[in-house]
């Protein structure tokens, strides 16, 4: 099923992102993952690719058993940095002959050691121009692209990075997925600027529920995320505690998720980690819910 369609169905949409393990432990553990979320019959789940490309073989190797072992609607990630126009050309064909309808288009992130990004001859400088590729090739994929409620790290305003943003979505997006946030304003406040800039599609508010206070601040250096005083005050006095930091981020998150699906959004994409029990906990309690 297309993703666009099933975010404009009414009822809230509920998907996941995992990543392609590096060992035949991390495969076994994201499987066993997969299947427990399965069993909440989530609209979709995504595969994501690693800086560079470095994970190419196994996200489409995940997305591809995803979808044909489960049934679930799996879209793949697919990163423009380290591919030539050929090379992403073959990665469509492979995701089209394996019966995939949704990509997510992405720049990606450059390898650790190349910390400045650099098009690769013949490939892509921006996830725009990698989008207007898929739809200039007549592939018929649902097309996904990411969106920073913050403001993506590299560019210097909210505003440039808006523009930035219209530029992708004119190149033929079909919805959007958020960073993720941990206070929802910056979400409203995004979606009201998006919406008067004329970009109108469906906007998922991605959700990261805290399970690990070292992980978490890592992540957030990463990627520019704001953490409240308040519960970055709480994550401290629980720093120590494993059990007490997950009981605490489940909580937010569902708060986070309660807000957000009452004043309309078209549903919750959650940033597992490959791991189910928090997301388990929190699509529990927002299924006994109407929205």
């Amino acid at each position: 099923m297309r993703i666009s369609e099933r975010l404009r169905a009414g009822a809230p949409c509920f998907s996941f992102e995992f990543f392609p393990p590096k060992t035949d432990e991390g495969v076994d553990n994201l499987f066993e993952a997969v299947r427990e979320l399965a069993a909440l019959e989530p609209g979709f789940v995504s595969v994501t690719y690693g800086a560079g490309g470095s994970t190419r073989q196994r996200t489409l190797e995940t997305v591809t058993r995803i979808k044909s072992e489960t049934g679930v609607e799996a879209m793949a990630h697919v990163a423009c940095i380290g591919h030539t126009r050929g090379e992403v050309r073959e990665i469509l064909e492979r995701l089209h002959e394996a019966g995939l309808e949704n990509v997510l288009c992405l720049r990606g992130d450059p390898p650790r050691d190349q910390p400045f990004h650099h098009a690769t001859v013949d490939g892509f400088r921006f996830a725009s121009e990698l989008v207007a590729f898929v739809r200039a090739s007549g592939w018929r994929f649902t097309v996904g692209g990411a969106c920073y409620p913050e403001g993506h790290i590299e560019n210097p305003s909210r505003e440039d990075d808006l523009r930035a943003l219209k530029t992708k979505v004119d190149s033929g997006l079909d919805f959007l997925i958020t960073q993720l946030f941990f206070d929802n304003a910056f979400y409203f406040d995004f979606v009201s600027r998006a919406r008067a800039a004329g970009i109108e599609l469906p906007i998922v508010p991605g959700i990261m529920p805290i399970t690990n206070f070292d992980q978490i601040e890592r992540f957030t250096r990463m990627c520019g995320a704001t953490i409240p005083i308040r519960l970055r005050l709480e994550m401290e006095r629980r720093r120590d505690d494993p059990e007490a930091i997950l009981q605490l981020g489940v909580a937010h998150a569902t708060v986070q998720c309660v807000e957000l699906l009452a004043r309309g959004a078209p549903g919750i994409h959650f940033y597992t980690l490959n791991r189910s029990r928090a997301t388990r906990m929190i699509l529990t309690a927002l299924r006994g819910r109407s929205f």
